[in-house]
């Protein structure tokens, strides 16, 4: 499969939760992230082809960034292994300027 990503991906040792941001339902934890995206790993199934406007929580602040609210729309999902958990990946499409300097510095520790 061609990799067409123009940013590299983190993983990450953070703990970076993620949660609808209208209803605050968690969707699951940030295995890696880029300035494009991020892939989850979710308790629940993630619908493909889904607009999600979502808010990145950092269980610890990095330099006052605790959280990045953002507009992404799911990519894929795949159901894991224990056919109880679900891999998806996520574009994002949505992120105003304040946003994305925050998400740029969280990069910077990644």
């Amino acid at each position: 499969m061609e990799d067409r990503r123009q940013h590299s991906r983190h993983g990450t040792e953070l703990q970076l939760e993620v949660f609808e941001r209208h209803s605050g339902q968690r969707l699951g934890r940030v295995v890696d992230l880029s300035a494009e995206g991020f892939m989850l790993f979710s308790d629940t199934p993630q619908t493909a082809d889904v607009l999600v406007e979502c808010r990145l929580v950092s269980e610890q602040e990095i330099e006052g960034v605790g959280e990045i609210t953002l507009g992404a729309d799911c990519l894929w999902s795949r159901p894991g292994a224990d056919g109880q958990h679900c891999w998806a990946g996520f574009h994002i499409i949505d992120l105003a300027e304040d946003q994305a300097a925050a998400l740029a510095l969280l990069l910077q520790h990644l």
